[in-house]
């Protein structure tokens, strides 16, 4: 049974950004989401919408955690303090000053503070939406990400954000504040798509740190259609997040396949400690 860890708070999300750090993926144009995206949208995604603006002042439903027989702990006084809610998931410890926790679940659902959280994207190059995570995070934010996403400059014909690089965007319809989107690489083989997939993590971070990001949450880069092998995905998710998640509190995977999350906790379990 999953369990769902929910809490009220009136956190406000701040308005969208969008910054380049590196970008990748396929070319995917979602032309009914361009019907709803006026003039201003288009040209300004640092403008954020009524309902966004609105934030400051209407409590929301968070739902912070997901896991099946995870354990439940008060993190009053932690990290987050009172906004966090129970402790949910299984938790290890990667630095001196930052944890790692495997939840099962819906990663759109994530969510610390509402300020300096984020989610990761496991986008294609065009930043367009696609199937998987990627079509769930841009359902759940609403058509102001396509907008945005949208807006962010070609790298070269088609591609907004490269293989392995990482750009950062506002959450809109999202409560957590931001999403990272990021591409990782499509699996030919260990020697050839190891690096990217490293790369991409060690972007992301990049990209939350330098965006004010205390605590964010990944899927399971590459794992689906891009057809990366889920131990060995594991590994190298586990270990470049050990080297370097400064500047973070919290790093947070949030995994809907159950193979996947038992993948990484076993993963977890054998080069971790738990905290």
């Amino acid at each position: 049974m999953r369990r769902y860890a929910i809490h009220t708070t009136t956190s406000y999300s701040p308005p969208s950004l969008v910054r380049r750090v590196v970008a990748d993926s396929p070319q995917q144009q979602r032309s009914s989401d361009r019907a709803t995206i006026d003039a201003t949208t288009s040209c300004s995604p640092f403008v954020a919408d009524s309902r966004q603006r609105q934030r400051s002042s209407i409590p929301r439903t968070v739902v912070v955690g997901y896991l099946t027989g995870g354990r439940s702990e008060a993190a009053a006084g932690g990290p987050g303090g009172e906004n966090r809610g129970p402790r949910d998931g299984k938790w290890f410890r990667i630095s001196d000053s930052c944890s790692l926790a495997l939840h099962r679940g819906d990663i759109t659902k994530w969510f610390v503070d509402g300020k300096t959280d984020a989610i990761v994207n496991a986008a294609n190059e065009a930043m367009l939406g696609g199937g998987g995570v990627d079509g769930a995070i841009h359902s759940a934010a609403g058509p102001e990400l396509y907008a945005a996403c949208y807006a962010v400059p070609e790298v070269t014909r088609g591609v907004r954000c490269p293989t392995g690089s990482a750009v950062i965007t506002g959450g809109f319809n999202l409560p957590a504040s931001k999403v990272i989107h990021t591409v990782g690489p499509i699996y030919s083989s260990d020697e050839v798509s190891a690096e990217p997939l490293a790369k991409a993590y060690r972007s992301s971070v990049a990209v939350a740190t330098g965006a004010g990001v205390k605590y964010i949450a990944f899927p399971a880069i590459s794992c689906g259609v891009y057809g990366y092998p889920h131990k060995k995905a594991a590994k190298i998710a586990i270990q470049t997040l050990k080297e370097s998640s400064v500047g973070l509190l919290e790093v947070h995977f949030v995994l809907f396949n159950e193979s996947i999350w038992n993948v990484w906790l076993a993963e977890a379990e054998a080069c971790l400690e738990k905290a």
